[in-house]
């Protein structure tokens, strides 16, 4: 079988310099190298200069340095620090661009990522820091492995870009309500458990900050306050088709260890207590007999 080298000119085999994940606490220093440099943002925001252009990033931007390209990080006053993953590798050719390098459409160095591959792509970040902070046996080749699948993801943004003939190569199309269909999925499905934001940040690869944010963008409401009314509406269901079973035991089912603070939750948002609500449902069940 003959395989078509697509995007390459030859096998695809580059060699990985380093991987690391740094905290953007001082001022950089501003320098190029001969190899590309990729910075991939994890959290928190700030600035890149790039060859005497500034530019803002945020949770999954990625800033392209290839050879020669002088760059640096800038401090901002944003109070939560920026986090980056940096990766260094060379000795690859993509088609139709110059050897060891990725060319943006429009001639920059920035791509913003779509919701769908901030979360791919985080993925290889953290599986890549996980190998460097285990220093198991073979873990340049898993650095190899990770790095490759997250180059090609990005190629295969960029070139779905240039199919669809969009601007520059900003892969915002899928939008944030991917990624928060994702929350609430996570949400409905694991309610009678403890559920932090760090819990839920962590299980699909975005920080807790940025959710936070796109989460009420789309909703109108914080992660935790949609979980609040989920736990509630279930805790309404059992009240309703259980004749049995305490209000301690309901509170427990719905993820509550503390069933005052159920109770009074409840009460905030339906304005009676459970065990007043329960109550007045079986009421109404033996009044309609």
């Amino acid at each position: 079988m003959a395989f078509d080298y697509d995007i390459t000119y030859n096998d695809f085999n580059p060699t990985v310099l380093y991987v690391s994940k740094h905290k953007m606490i001082s001022e950089g220093v501003y320098h190029d190298h001969d190899f590309t440099e990729l910075a991939y943002i994890l959290s928190g925001k700030g600035k890149y200069l790039v060859e005497g252009k500034e530019f803002e990033v945020e949770p999954g931007d990625l800033v392209v340095c290839n050879p020669g390209a002088k760059h640096t990080h800038i401090i901002t006053s944003s109070k939560e620090p920026t986090i980056e993953f940096i990766a260094g590798f060379t000795d690859f050719h993509f088609k139709n661009m110059a050897p060891n390098s990725i060319e943006l459409k429009d001639g920059g160095c920035l791509v913003h990522m779509t919701a769908e591959l901030k979360q791919e792509i985080s993925m290889h970040c953290y599986a890549m820091i996980a190998e460097r902070e285990s220093n198991q046996i073979g873990r340049y080749f898993m650095f190899k492995t990770h790095l490759m699948q997250m180059l090609l993801l990005v190629m295969r943004g960029i070139s779905d870009v240039e199919k669809t003939d969009q601007k520059g190569c900003n892969f915002e199309s899928y939008n944030k309500s991917y990624a928060v269909n994702r929350i609430i999925n996570y949400l409905n499905e694991n309610y009678e458990h403890k559920i932090s934001l760090e819990q839920i940040a962590h299980n699909i690869y975005l920080s807790p900050v940025y959710i936070s944010k796109i989460f009420k963008e789309e909703t109108g409401e914080s992660p935790i306050n949609y979980l609040i009314k989920i736990r509630l509406e279930k805790a309404k269901d059992i009240l309703l088709n259980s004749e049995n079973g305490s209000i301690k035991s309901i509170a427990n089912q719905v993820g509550y260890d503390d069933v005052y603070h159920f109770s009074k939750l409840f009460k905030k948002y339906y304005g009676v207590s459970p065990l007043y609500y329960k109550k007045r449902a079986l009421r109404k069940e033996v009044s309609n007999e």
